[in-house]
């Protein structure tokens, strides 16, 4: 009897919110949903769409980097687009394989999913919540949801 996850559940369960909430891409999945599909699913691939300095400043996954790339959706400093998006998706990722996106809180994730569904790619998934999560009380993130906070593998700055 196999342990790791069922792929086909996990993805079920992310289509369903799809279907829900009519998203225009293939789905959404939380960070531990996210980390068991990877688990379950060597060809799955996590594309974190925040900015290097985002990535060098507050953290990035730490998980297998053949399932693991980072594509810019904007850059740092000024937050412009990155015009060159599907270009650098398509040097890691081909328009059938599964993709995780994820961002800081989830909002630039549902653009990329969004994007990407539109020129063909199938399986785009985004990833709520995002690393981060959303800001708590008093202003932080880390402490309300997130990849962090599900205690999934990440390095700090």
């Amino acid at each position: 009897m196999s342990t790791l996850p069922d792929i086909t559940k996990l993805l079920s369960i992310g289509r369903q919110r799809a279907e829900a909430g009519s998203l225009p891409y293939a789905g959404a999945v939380t960070p531990s949903e996210t980390f068991a599909l990877l688990t379950a699913e060597p060809q799955a691939i996590l594309v974190d769409v925040r900015t290097n300095a985002e990535r060098d400043w507050v953290g990035r996954v730490a998980i297998d980097a053949r399932q693991h790339a980072a594509v810019e959706w904007t850059s740092y400093p000024g937050g412009l687009p990155n015009p060159d998006f599907l270009g650098q998706l398509a040097l890691v990722a081909d328009k059938n394989t599964t993709i995780l996106f994820l961002c800081r809180s989830g909002v630039r994730s549902r653009h990329a999913a969004t994007l990407t569904a539109a020129h063909g790619y199938v399986a785009c998934f985004d990833i709520l919540e995002g690393f981060e999560g959303d800001k708590d009380a008093a202003g932080h993130r880390k402490s309300v949801g997130g990849w962090c906070k599900a205690g999934l593998p990440w390095v700090g700055a």
